[in-house]
């Protein structure tokens, strides 16, 4: 088969390494791909929004399977247009998309389905979520309608900062059209555990879980990034947590979108707080997470592209999906000064040190080649440092022992991602 990923991030990187293992895959390429994705595919420079020149590329190569990876081109509609000239594609179309591209949908179908989450209100009025603020009482979540990188939502500890954040996502449009409504939502306290899903419209398979650090800083301090870092599985996701969000979340949503007419193909991922009360839907995102692929995969025992072809196919009850009995942890190498300002360009040293080295990955996430043929830095988010260990703890320490391996000028790191699973 010739396939083409759509993406150029760490995920994206992920998805490639697996993708290139399997005895299906002949030639695969990617758009617009990086530098770590270049040694799997061959990388095209073509936009991720740019539906007509992907669709004129996978035509002019006789592409048999597309994969639409990131968040943007789905919401905007991106696997519509291969599907609708006959392409075979993974990834939802637009209209199941809309659960991640809208939190005041994705919400008001978990109300209308009776699926667990917390409480909340919509607002596209700016005044009356400030009025909003004074009738409820903090910590204040708050969360711009649309996609934003995985930074649009704020949690404020007083109400000066909740009104600080409303003027800052519905005033001063910090993510553009993005902010035009609010979510504010009851905040919840508890263990975040994320879990991908497989599903092709109507059957949902949960991969292994995992669970992603999002602040910039050690001790969970800073700001919201698109993640620091991630491990899996988690331990705090039980049997008993599995099978609670296997009736009451996965296959109700997967039923509550064909259900309104919005049939989801590809990976739903889910977001859960699991709280004293039990566990409850944070959010859902219609693809997969990014780093928390970068620690799923490696572990995954199927060929993915079987996997993908019976989403896409509606055979996906056929598919007994099995991950291996191990570990994985990701360290994201970024650069100083993310998710704010940081400088680009510089040279990344020691990416030799893993070649043919077993149980460790270097997921690209911002990289490039520069004039002179040399990886450099073209991101916030660098480098994932992903290894495996025959648990938690064992690929905590082989994960942070590789990360001294690679380096490059204005390079950051957190030191504590996945500190509590030495504790348990």
């Amino acid at each position: 088969m010739k396939i083409l990923l759509v993406g150029g991030g760490g995920r994206e990187h992920a998805i490639a390494w697996a993708v290139a293992k399997s005895p299906k895959c002949d030639k695969l390429y990617a758009a617009p791909g990086n530098a770590g994705i270049a040694e799997l595919a061959e990388c095209v420079p073509i936009s991720v929004m740019d539906a007509p020149a992907l669709v004129s590329f996978a035509k002019e190569k006789d592409i048999d399977f597309v994969i639409v990876a990131p968040d943007d081109p789905l919401a905007a509609g991106v696997a519509d247009a291969f599907l609708d000239e006959g392409i075979r594609t993974f990834g939802p179309r637009k209209n199941a998309a809309i659960i991640e591209a809208s939190k005041a949908f994705c919400k008001d179908l978990m109300k209308k389905y009776d699926i667990p989450s917390a409480a909340y209100e919509t607002f596209d009025d700016p005044d009356k979520a400030l009025a909003y603020l004074d009738t409820i009482e903090a910590p204040y979540v708050i969360k711009a309608d649309g996609l934003a990188l995985g930074k649009g939502v704020l949690i404020c500890q007083t109400i000066e900062e909740a009104r600080d954040g409303i003027k800052e996502i519905m005033i001063d449009k910090k993510f553009g059209d993005s902010g035009n409504k609010v979510v504010i939502e009851e905040f919840m306290t508890g263990r975040e555990v994320s879990v991908l899903c497989f599903s092709d419209g109507k059957t949902i398979i949960p991969m292994t879980s995992a669970q992603d650090h999002k602040r910039a800083g050690d001790g969970d301090t800073g700001l919201n990034t698109g993640g620091m870092g991630t491990f899996s599985p988690s331990p705090f996701y039980t049997d008993e947590v599995a099978k609670f969000c296997e009736e009451n979340v996965y296959q109700k949503t997967i039923d509550a979108m064909a259900a309104e007419g919005r049939e989801f193909k590809g990976v739903l991922f889910c977001g859960l707080m699991l709280t004293d009360k039990g566990p409850k839907v944070l959010e859902f995102n219609a693809r997969f997470g990014d780093p928390e692929t970068q620690v799923v995969l490696p572990r995954l025992k199927n060929d993915i592209v079987e996997v993908f072809e019976a989403c896409a196919d509606g055979t996906l009850d056929k598919i007994d999906l099995q991950f291996e009995d191990n570990a994985a942890v990701c360290v994201m190498l970024a650069s100083e000064g993310y998710p704010v300002s940081y400088e680009k360009g510089y040279e990344i040293r020691g990416l030799e040190n893993f070649k043919d080295k077993e149980g460790y990955f270097v997921f690209h996430s911002g990289t490039k080649f520069d004039e002179n043929g040399k990886v450099v830095t073209n991101g916030g988010r660098v480098i994932g440092v992903t290894a495996l260990g025959r648990d938690l703890v064992e690929a905590r320490a082989n994960a942070y022992k590789a990360t001294e391996l690679i380096d490059f000028d204005n390079k950051y790191m957190r030191h504590d991602i996945g500190k509590a699973i030495d504790e348990q």
